[in-house]
């Protein structure tokens, strides 16, 4: 077992993690980062309703929050103080459950070499979720408390016990599955915005460009989404060769505008109408 901060070599000598997160690292911190900030958002929609005028400062204090989460994080690792941190490379899924791979020399006593091999890549999560828990209990409940006057006494603080029920999922989440979380993200933010990005036009009823520039909120959503599609493009091509990779951004908006110019012709009622003609 190795100290935290170093790893193995080949010849099963620790060394010390002298090396720096490359893009690829640095995006999948990005989107771990992101998940509590989508689902405060989320949530918070969810639950102020449209009587509530205190949303956005809701939104807003979400973004400080994980914001400042993430400067603390990255200023308590090592160095200490630095915006930059140290890391071991990763070279392969295993590298992520090291515990798995304890020895038993006898078949009888099992040797604990557990150690944290993508160090700091698995444990940086965890204090990042923990300044982010900290944080909310101490701004949101003030914030809500002052603002939320659009909204009963039982529901203003709902967003906040959601928080309190999926952070220990992220957790869980983090724990159990970063590494596969760390080889699949890419696909898992595609798959996501194309999904809730079908699922809210239709919820809203948006048919045409029309509907989506009579209320600004819907075009915050899309934009919002061709963001996380963007995010996604560039986590899987990792813009190693620029005159390449970037053309893929001008797939962005091919989602959306497929889904504009073939819902008039999804529509249920008018299947339904046709359907019924034909009979």
């Amino acid at each position: 077992v190795c100290p935290r901060g170093q790893r193995t070599d080949d010849n099963k000598i620790c060394r010390e993690c002298v090396g720096s997160p490359d893009r690829y690292d640095w995006l999948y911190l990005g989107f771990m980062a992101m998940l509590p900030l989508v689902l405060h958002w989320f949530f918070i929609e969810w639950y102020s309703g449209k009587k509530s005028s205190s949303a956005l400062l809701q939104h807003i204090t979400a973004l400080f929050e994980c914001s400042i989460a993430a400067i603390v994080t990255l200023l308590v690792s090592d160095p200490v103080g630095s915006l930059h941190i140290r890391s071991c490379k990763v070279k392969k899924l295993s590298d992520w459950y090291t515990m798995l791979y304890n020895p038993s020399p006898d078949y009888i006593t099992t040797v604990h070499c557990t150690h944290e091999a993508v160090y700091p890549l698995y444990t940086i999560v965890f204090i990042y979720y923990a300044f982010c828990l900290v944080l909310m209990m101490l701004l949101r409940p003030l914030l809500v408390k002052k603002i939320a006057c659009g909204l009963g006494k039982s529901d203003r603080f709902k967003s906040i016990y959601a928080a309190l029920y999926f952070f220990p999922v992220l957790t869980v989440l983090q724990a159990v599955g970063g590494g596969l979380l760390y080889y699949a993200f890419p696909y898992i933010i595609l798959v996501l915005s194309l999904v809730t990005l079908a699922v809210y036009m239709s919820a809203s009823e948006v048919e045409s460009f029309k509907d989506l520039l009579v209320r600004k909120k819907r075009l915050v959503v899309l934009f919002s989404h061709w963001l996380l599609h963007a995010y996604g493009i560039i986590s899987i091509s990792k813009l190693d060769k620029l005159e390449q990779d970037l053309p893929l951004l001008a797939l962005v908006p091919a989602p959306a505008l497929f889904y504009l110019l073939t819902a008039k012709y999804t529509e249920p009622s008018r299947i339904l109408s046709e359907g019924g003609n034909g009979h």
